[in-house]
């Protein structure tokens, strides 16, 4: 008797389950993310979105960009102000790279040095250069396509986070604030704000869920992107010497985050110091070419005065952006308040409060104060669990007011009303 012919089926052996596990485990995971993060992204976009239309609407319609430099709010069209000021910089450092030197001026009574690129961090004009060799944009659309996207990353980091304080609607609507508070203009445009909160939200909820070598890394990239990273990196180390003392970790994970997070930063400042020859070269450069620099308040205590008394002292006046900036300082110890009473974890109010000190703090131009603020997104959580008991029509009706008027005061203020470099 002939033996019946064997048959071999063309699909993988299912009978353990492992093979076909991947993608039914990959296709869970995606769906388990988007239902997740989803609702507070897409809030976080169609708010934007309705800011970001009223802003190009009103750039359009005042005409201003016509009549400035392109470096300085101008451009031939109303989105070309998204490039400016700081986009011009990260625009040539993308293509040219850097050149740091400390160039003498003589004769200028505010400047020592002469303006220099080394000023502006590495990360972001990276990413600009990488995205447009591979997609084949140029240097605008690469740097606008990592904007808005880190923007979302971001998002979806101020969620995860306020959500494990005040719930998920909570951390929805937190999302979606952060997406019209004064200074989310440069959210999206050619500038590294977007980029830097995504890395601080995670890297905070990184280390509320004791994921310490991610932390530390996540900090180390932040790093490599603004001065600014020194707030996120103290409060990782302090976060991490608090579990240490605690014993609620293994030692091992939290030095390693002590370890990594101020790697990036110190890295760059070493990389400065030594092209320019010169031990202190970053922070000659931004106080002598920039006036940039750390002076205990002085500065931004005069200006404040001023727009009090009603005059215009300050070299770098811009009223509107100005009075903007003087209402936000008038909030913070309100804010501040509302956030201590939520008893948040060491690494959200040290990364909020040295935040808030380095920008009040330093010198530079005043009206800037609300775009040097997106990244201390703790201050939004109090907020965002109060408006999480209204019904949602009320709380359409609130954000989506919020959301067209931020086209004015968050965007046009910001690059058209003098307050963007």
């Amino acid at each position: 008797m002939n033996a019946m012919p064997t048959v071999v089926s063309a699909e993988p052996a299912q009978h353990d389950g492992t093979l076909p596990a991947a993608p039914v485990d990959l296709h869970k995971r995606s769906s388990r993310l988007l239902r997740r993060y989803g609702p507070a992204v897409g809030c976080y976009a169609v708010l934007k979105l309705a800011g970001f239309g009223v802003f190009m609407w009103l750039v359009d319609y005042s005409g201003y960009h016509l009549t400035k430099q392109v470096r300085l709010g101008g451009g031939a069209h109303p989105w070309d102000v998204l490039a400016s000021f700081d986009g011009w910089w990260y625009q040539q450092i993308a293509e040219f790279g850097y050149n740091p030197q400390l160039v003498p001026i003589t004769g200028s009574p505010l400047y020592t040095f002469q303006a220099n690129s080394a000023a502006f961090f590495p990360l972001y004009p990276g990413l600009m250069r990488m995205v447009s060799e591979f997609t084949g944009l140029g240097l605008y659309g690469a740097g606008m396509l990592v904007s808005v996207v880190a923007s979302l990353f971001a998002a979806a980091g101020i969620f995860a986070v306020a959500e494990r304080l005040g719930g998920a609607r909570a951390g929805v609507i937190a999302a979606g604030l952060w997406a019209v508070i004064p200074g989310s203009g440069a959210e999206w445009a050619v500038y590294s704000d977007s980029t830097f909160t995504a890395l601080a939200a995670w890297s905070c909820y990184a280390v509320m869920t004791r994921q310490w070598i991610a932390a530390g890394l996540l900090a180390m990239v932040a790093g490599l992107n603004r001065p600014t990273s020194a707030t996120l990196i103290a409060a990782v180390c302090v976060a991490a010497l608090v579990a240490l003392l605690r014993r609620t970790d293994k030692t091992g994970r939290p030095l390693a985050a002590m370890v990594l997070a101020p790697l990036g930063l110190f890295g760059y400042l070493g990389w400065v110091s030594w092209r320019v020859g010169d031990r202190g070269g970053y922070f000659k450069l931004q106080r002598g070419a920039w006036l940039h620099f750390f002076d205990w308040g002085q500065h931004n205590a005069t200006v404040m005065r001023g727009i009090l008394l009603g005059s215009d002292d300050d070299i770098f006046a811009a009223l509107v952006p100005d009075l903007l900036a003087a209402l936000i300082v008038m909030a913070l110890p309100i804010l501040i308040v509302l956030l201590v009473r939520l008893r948040p974890p060491a690494v959200l109010m040290v990364h909020t409060l040295l935040t808030i000190a380095t920008v009040l703090g330093s010198q530079q131009m005043f009206c800037n104060v609300a775009r040097f603020l997106l990244p201390a997104f703790p201050l939004l959580i109090p907020l965002a669990i109060a408006l999480s008991r209204l019904r949602r029509p009320a709380l359409v009706m609130v954000l989506g007011t919020c959301a067209l008027a931020s086209g004015w005061f968050a965007g046009f203020a910001m690059f058209e009303l003098g307050g963007a470099p």
